[in-house]
Parts: C-alpha cells; structure tokens; sequence
C-alpha cells in the first residue's frame, strides 16, 4: 500500500488562523548559526537550507529563530550580529525565501524571540554586555553576575519592536509568525514566577506575567490583521528540582518552575488573547534533555504534553519531540493528541521525509540518531560552526556541495565496512563510480553494531539498517569474510581506495592483568562475553558510561572509574544536554563513579585504585570491563601509501572520534573523486 493510504492524517491539510497548509507536518524553528549574515540576514545557504525543506514536502516551515530588535538586549560579536535579526536589511531575503517556498506549496512562518535574557551565553557576557531579564536574577551561564530587570519603558519598546518586526515580516509575504515563549528564553522568564519576581503590572498573577507576550500578540494583530496567524511555542511544565537542577520525569520532586496546572490555564489565557495554535515542549535550559531530547528520550516523550493542552483549548496544538517515526506521528494524529507535529532534526537528517513518507518508502528515511553533534551543539558554537547534521553533511551545504556525477568513473576500492566506509561507498557509488566494499568479519557495522546494542541506543541499529538498505539499492559490491590486504588491492588495480579500517579498544596494561579476566566493552556488547552481578567499568567516558547504564538496567551492581576528575571529559565535546541526562541516568540507576584515580593492580577480587596522594584502595568485584577508548587501525594505509595511485584514510583508522566526523570523513572523501 502506498504511503499516502497508510498516513492519511499526516496529509490532511489544516488551518492555522486563515492560513491552509497542505499537510499536518511543520519543520520545528530552530537557531540557523553560522548559515545566518554578520548582519543579521539570510545569506543564500540559509535559504537553500530552507528551500531543500520545501522540496522534501513540508507543510509548514518555521524559521528560526529571529531577533526582533539590538538595543535593549544588544547582542554583538566582533561586529557581527550572530542572530537573525527583523530589519529593513532582511527583507530582500526573506522575500526571497516566501516566494520560493511557495513555489513547492509550503507556507513558512518566522519565529521571533524576545531575547535570551539570563541564558545569555556566557562569552558574550564576558565581553561586557549586560544580561536583562523579567527581575535581577542570577545569570544561568556565569551565576556571579545578576541580570538588570527590564523597565516598564523597556518592556514597551520591546512590545512595539515585535509590531514593527511583523510589518517587516508581513510585507515579505511571510504566512505568519510564533513567538519564542519556551526553554527558560526571556519570554519564559517574565510568564515564570521563579525567573519573574517583579511587583509591577508585568509580575505577580499569571495574568501579569503573560502581559507581555499578550501585548505582543495583540500589537501583531492590531498592525497586520486579525487574519495574520500568531503561534506561541511554550513549555507546558519545567522539570526543575530546584532553581539550578533539572530531573527526570520518574523522579518525585516538587516542580520549581512551572508546572503542568499552572501551564495549561497559560494555554487557556494565550486562546483567549487571539493566539491561532500552541507549539508545545517541555524543559529550560537547566533541564535541558527535554527542551532539546538526546537518544536517551524515547521518541514522542512530549506528546503527552500536547495532549493535556488539546483537552482545553480549541485552537490547533502542535506536537514536538523525537517524532521522526513516521507511525508514531501519524498515531498522534489520530488519537487527537495533537493537530500537527513538528519535526527539527528528523528533517535535517532528511529533508524529503515528507514525500518518502507519502511515497510509501519510509524504510528510505535516514534516521535522526539523537546525538546533538551536527545541530544543536554547532547553534551553540555561533558563527564558529554553521548548523549541519551528523548523519547528513549536506544540511546546511545544499548546493555548496551538491552531488553531481564524476566526470570519468573510476573503481574504487573501500576497505572496511564500518560507518565511515559504508558513506564513502554510498557516496562513491551514488556518483557513477563502480564500487566494492570489503569487510572482513561477517557482517558490515564496525563499532555501530555494539554501539546500537542498548535499547536506548535503537537510533544507531535504525541507521546501521539504513545504511545496509542504501548500499543495496546502490548496487555496490559487498564482500564480508573478506580483509582488503595489500596483496589483493595490488592484484584488483583500483583507481582509488579508501581505507576505513577503523580502531581497536586500548589495552590496560597494569600489574595482575596478565590474569584478570577483564573484558573489553565491546566484547560485551557484541554478547561475546558475560558480567556477574559486581561490575566494575574502567573509564569514564561515553562508552564506558553508557556500558554502566546498560549494565545497571540490567540490575548489575556498577561502580565506574575514571582517571580525570569528572566523567565524559575527554575527547569531542559531548552535548550538554546529552551528557547531563545520561549522567542523571547514571544515577538515578545507582551506578556509582570514582574519580580522579587510576587503576594500581589487577587483583584476585576486585582491583586496587590509587588516587593522586598515592593511597590506594581495593575495590571487590567480579567483573572488570574495559573501557579505555580506542587507537586506530591503519596498518593498511601505511602498508599501500604511495603505492596506489589515489588512496585516503579516513573514520577511525585515522583518528578515533564520533560518527559525525566518520560519515563526514565518508562523504567529502567520496564526493571529491
């Protein structure tokens, strides 16, 4: 059956206001980072980022997310202003943008923000600009400093900056806007009464509170029309412990921010006030897993926030949150849960979701794996790196990087069926080369096979079958059981070979391991090996932290130990969001860490730790897991360098890293043969 049959709510068109959209599916607002002008503009990339979108089928785009003015919260770095910014200067641009995406039959909203308030980023409050916010309240990002409270003035001028921005953005021939309401912006600062503390007519009731955001809404309206569309994106409930720490859904607690009570009378005030539909989220940035949900999340783990408000209020409510599972969306849609859904990083892995779903190819979808590395931790670098996505190196480089056909086929040769190799041959193939893979154990994956063993690790086995699909669509020449040795390239005469031979885990070598029955995380995860119930993981970092919590659900006795002074520190930078829940994961399952010691002696039960002051402690077990990292393997390419005409190492066996730089190696490498 073709898609169309099986997902018939997620291509029912809908309105939001007056404005009719083709589909339930909307393209999440998210920060563009460096795609965006040292002005404040759109620079070409960031419309053909955005117009990619609009071929792949979307109903709904929501750019994001866009200053409404630089004064009062003036925000500058080196003279570049590293967010959209409404002013004059933009219109060419964002004209542009309308026209063309309304070429596809898309509509496409702007999502203005009243600014960061107390979650400006630190470096530019090292560089001297003053954070504001609803009241004077710690800064989140440097707590010493405490923000200056808006004036009433100021509120004001904020107010009428968001009329004239809606000018701006009318006169584009934009479709409508949302307002930046969620995850701890300043929006949310004045409608929480943790951040609000003010005792004015903006502060006290919720009714004061969200006068702002409802002047703001009633300023649009009385400028462009009652039929221009208004959304409000919000966080329905916090997850605050306390003003600092965010929790875990399972824990019990007292909410410190807003609660879900006090969130859906703010949904029965904003419908009342004239907003046409609620986007709704959860979480700030001290709770940050749920505003922006890592791997750990199951996937639709916010639709049951969009359904409490669906129970009170009349106008469209807009899902969000991991729902790249196409079954799923269209099961929220039919169970009246929400009205549409909202996807970001499904649709930056792959923009054309949309119309695979519709054409009945949803196993052609390219996964979103939860990772942050390409999208979210690149927005938080500013102009340092542009927005991209892990597993698809073309978002953001559109047509920068487009892929065209090889002027001369070649054959080409790729050692090592990991995911580096895999993208390479993808690539290579999809660009007239003829291709062959060799793998030489049984079966293609190379670290994703025990990486995506964890349930809550399912995203990587969805992108290992993806990868198996595409390379067998493609026609490439996969031969497993088979190692690429020196001897066979030199008789296979290939135009170029790209070795991908990957990384092997580093050994510990200390007194007694000799006769330890240690074992290495990967052979553990691949089932070639088994833990008693006392286990000890040596290293701290994303693999051995995420082999503890394995082990922990599995209601083993964890204890993690780690030589630097807290875990998941070494290495690539992991996304704040994601290293915060797993910690809290960690310890929410009782799995104990030592830091800042080394491992002394293996010993008959257990091991023996030594800490900087050289004492040592014995620790009793009856497991030990390695987890010390991995070192590359490239045997093979220093084995045939200069020796084949055209040969490149890429993955692991060249430096060991994330599966972002691998796909990436992958692509760039093969997209330039």
């Amino acid at each position: 059956m073709g898609g169309e049959h099986n997902f018939r709510m997620l291509f029912k068109p809908i309105r939001i206001g007056k404005v009719e959209i083709k589909n339930r599916i909307a393209m999440a607002p998210m920060a563009i980072g460096g795609l965006g002008g040292s002005d404040g503009t759109l620079t070409a990339r960031a419309i053909d980022y955005y117009l990619e979108r609009a071929r792949g089928g979307v109903g709904l785009i929501i750019a994001g997310v866009a200053k409404v003015e630089n004064e009062i919260e003036r925000i500058i770095i080196d003279g570049m202003v590293p967010r959209m910014l409404i002013t004059h200067k933009i219109m060419s641009s964002l004209a542009e943008l309308a026209e063309l995406v309304h070429h596809y039959g898309s509509k496409i909203f702007i999502q203005l923000t009243a600014g960061y308030g107390r979650v400006l980023p630190g470096e530019l409050i090292d560089s001297g600009i003053k954070p504001v916010s609803a009241s004077a309240v710690p800064a989140h990002y440097r707590p010493n400093v405490t923000t200056r409270a808006l004036s009433t003035e100021e509120i004001k001028e904020l107010v009428r900056s968001f009329g004239r921005a809606a000018e701006i953005i009318s006169a584009c021939e934009i479709d409508g806007v949302e307002l930046h309401g969620h995850q701890g912006y300043l929006f949310d600062q004045f409608t929480t009464s943790l951040w609000n503390r003010r005792n004015d007519e903006y502060g006290g009731s919720i009714e004061n509170r969200l006068r702002f955001p409802i002047e703001v809404i009633e300023t649009i309206k009385e400028r462009i029309g009652r039929d221009f569309p208004v959304v409000y994106r919000y966080g329905l409930k916090h997850y605050l412990r306390d003003a600092q720490t965010g929790t875990l859904e399972r824990e019990s607690y007292r909410e410190a921010g807003r609660d879900i009570e006090e969130g859906l009378e703010m949904a029965k005030h904003l419908e009342k006030a004239g907003i046409d539909a609620l986007h709704v989220d959860a979480g700030c940035y001290e709770s940050l897993y749920w505003a922006h949900p890592p791997t750990y999340m199951p996937h639709g783990c916010l639709v049951e926030m969009a359904a409490e408000v669906k129970k009170v209020v009349k106008i469209p409510v807009i899902a969000v949150g991991r729902l790249e599972v196409p079954e799923l969306s269209e099961k929220v849609l039919k169970e009246g849960k929400a009205d549409m859904i909202a996807l970001g990083r499904g649709l930056l892995a792959d923009p054309y979701w949309p119309k695979k779903v519709l054409g009945g190819r949803v196993e052609d979808i390219r996964p979103c794996i939860g990772c942050n590395d390409g999208c979210i931790s690149r927005i938080a670098m500013g102009r340092l790196r542009p927005l991209s996505c892990a597993v698809n190196p073309l978002t953001g480089r559109e047509r920068l990087y487009e892929l065209r056909r090889a002027k001369e086929r070649k054959k080409v040769l790729v050692a090592g069926g990991g995911v580096a190799g895999m993208e390479a041959a993808r690539i290579a193939a999809i660009r007239g080369h003829k291709v062959t893979l060799y793998e030489k154990s049984e079966s293609l994956g190379g670290h994703l096979i025990e990486a995506s063993v964890p349930e809550f690790k399912r995203d990587l086995r969805k992108l290992l079958d993806w990868y198996k699909i595409q390379l067998y669509k493609a026609n490439i020449n996969i031969l497993l059981n088979t190692e690429a040795t020196p001897k066979l390239i030199e008789e296979e005469e290939p135009d170029v070979v790209i070795v991908a031979t990957g990384s092997k885990p580093v050994q510990l070598e200390v007194k007694g391991m000799e006769k330890s029955k240690a074992i290495m995380a990967t052979d553990l995860l691949r089932g070639k090996s088994k833990t008693g119930n006392d286990v000890v993981v040596i290293g701290g970092g994303l693999v051995g932290c995420e082999t503890a919590l394995w082990l922990a659900n599995q209601g083993k006795s964890v204890t993690i130990i780690e030589k630097l002074h807290d875990l998941m520190i070494a290495g690539p930078p992991i996304f704040r969001a994601n290293r915060m829940m797993l910690l809290d994961l960690l310890r929410l399952n009782k799995v104990k860490f030592i830091t800042g010691v080394s491992v002394h002696e293996i010993a008959e039960d257990g091991i023996i730790i030594m800490d900087k002051e050289f004492v040592t402690h014995e620790i009793k077990c009856d497991t030990i897991v390695l987890a010390l990292g991995l070192k590359p393997d490239f045997e093979l390419y220093n084995a045939i360098k200069g020796k084949v005409k055209e040969v490149y190492a890429i993955g692991d066996c060249k430096e060991p890293r994330r599966i972002l730089e691998a796909i990436w190696d992958g692509f760039f490498v093969a997209s330039a043969i």
